[in-house]
């Protein structure tokens, strides 16, 4: 009977797989794969947008001609290159600060002040789409489309692929932001509940935490591409 026993648990022990070699979940090494994935997508469209601007210098609008108001009824008649941009990129770092705070609070198993640190952020994520509803629907008020841009050499009415890239890149991102926001709310709603008190650890808001960041650090570059360069 004690060899049989013996048996058994040497037989469970072998189907028990083996240690993590970066000593995290199973969920975190997940989410990880999941950013380097859509890391690759964010280049690729990047890399076009670079491409097909190498390749039409000559009609290539400039981002202080294009973006060189604030979308903003009153203001909008001002000469302000990149301020309102700026002012979306502040918002969007400050959320990514908040969101370390609430990771923070996390680890303390801080109910309270994980909702809130995650409160502000939420409120960050709809800012930051606030401001990009308005400088969108600006820039189609100028009459950019996707097949056509009204600022610098092409003022002409020829399209480019200005409008094109712009809106794809920029509303890919957006959806981004947007799912990071329900994903915040979720997680908000979770945390009040208890749930993750009950779990005992807060690794939930970690996971999301990095794709809030990811979802910043994507967009230094998108800001970089279109608005500084």
């Amino acid at each position: 009977m004690a060899t049989a026993t013996a048996h058994n648990e040497d037989s469970k022990a072998l189907w028990n797989g083996g240690v993590s070699p970066f000593k995290v979940s199973y969920g975190k090494i997940m989410i990880w794969y999941f950013l380097i994935n859509d890391t690759f997508t964010f280049a690729s469209f990047l890399l076009a947008y670079g491409a097909v601007r190498y390749t039409n210098l000559d009609i290539w609008p400039k981002s202080s001609e294009v973006f060189s108001s604030v979308p903003i009824h009153g203001l909008d008649h001002y000469n302000l290159p990149l301020v309102f941009v700026s002012i979306m990129t502040f918002i969007l770092i400050f959320s990514s600060w908040t969101m370390v705070r609430a990771v923070q609070e996390g680890h303390q198993m801080n109910k309270n002040g994980v909702i809130k640190w995650l409160i502000p952020t939420i409120i960050g994520g709809l800012a930051f789409l606030g401001c990009q509803y308005l400088e969108w629907s600006h820039l189609i008020a100028e009459g950019m489309t996707l097949t056509n841009c009204p600022f610098g050499a092409n003022g002409d009415g020829r399209p480019v692929s200005f409008g094109a890239l712009f809106f794809l890149i920029t509303g890919f991102h957006g959806l981004h932001v947007l799912f990071g926001v329900i994903l915040n709310v979720w997680i908000c709603y979770e945390t009040a509940n208890g749930t993750f008190q009950r779990r005992g650890h807060y690794e939930m808001v970690e996971k999301v935490g990095l794709f809030w960041h990811f979802v910043d650090l994507v967009w230094v570059y998108v800001f970089l591409c279109f608005y500084l360069l």
